[in-house]
């Protein structure tokens, strides 16, 4: 952690997206469920509705490849690309932080990564995780929302050359029509080393994030 930030030239961007989108899908998830249809048809997405951080994983997953410099590791001299999706999933334990990777989680379905989510953290938590699954990701998801914060300052996983943090949900105000009107906003916080990442390009990954999960039900239909 103190070699991360004193090797590192870390920059934090934040922003926020409207959680309608994703609010709704687990609601109407959660609907369908209540009618029995987990039974009757057998979906997937019904024996376990996805949380929020499953949907930002799975969302991520769909989104940065567009964006290869935030799925990178810099490594002093190089930079090395990847082509496929390794996310680190912060996990508070015991023992301290640790950082479980869901390894090509750009070809998973959401039931998958959220699955292989749970499993990973669990074992992390009991201490019985194997230590090759604590490395090799791409980009690491810190999700402090459950705790109710509202933004904070992700410390870059090395040699990854990005964090994203997930903040809580949070009521908000815009302006329709001359009239305020509340809706619900999740916030995003994005760290990124500015030794391998421009501002522009992490600012570009932000926004195509949060045009996925504001149209979340459309990249499910998508992929």
């Amino acid at each position: 952690m103190h070699s991360s930030l004193t090797d590192m030239a870390q920059l934090t961007l934040n922003t926020s997206f409207d959680a309608t989108d994703i609010i709704d899908f687990r609601n109407r998830l959660k609907e369908a469920k209540a009618k029995g249809l987990d039974q009757s048809l057998g979906f997937s997405l019904l024996a376990k509705i996805p949380t929020f951080n499953d949907i930002i994983l799975y969302a991520v997953s769909r989104t940065i490849l567009q964006y290869p410099d935030c799925n990178a590791h810099f490594l002093g001299d190089k930079i090395r690309y990847f082509n496929r999706v390794h996310l680190g999933v912060a996990v508070d334990t015991p023992r301290g932080l640790m950082v479980p990777v869901i390894s090509n989680a750009d070809s998973m379905s959401i039931s998958e990564i959220g699955a292989e989510a749970v499993s990973l953290a669990e074992a992390a938590q009991h201490g019985a995780i194997n230590p090759d699954l604590l490395s090799g990701s791409t980009i690491t998801i810190s999700n402090l929302g459950s705790l109710g914060i509202e933004s904070f300052t992700p410390v870059i996983n090395p040699p990854e050359t990005c964090l994203l943090g997930v903040n809580n949900i949070s009521t908000r105000l815009r302006m329709i029509d001359g009239e305020a009107v509340p809706y619900q906003a999740m916030g995003l916080s994005l760290t990124f080393d500015h030794r391998a990442v421009d501002g522009a390009p992490a600012a570009r990954f932000l926004q195509g994030l949060v045009k996925n999960l504001e149209n979340f039900q459309l990249l499910m239909m998508e992929n």
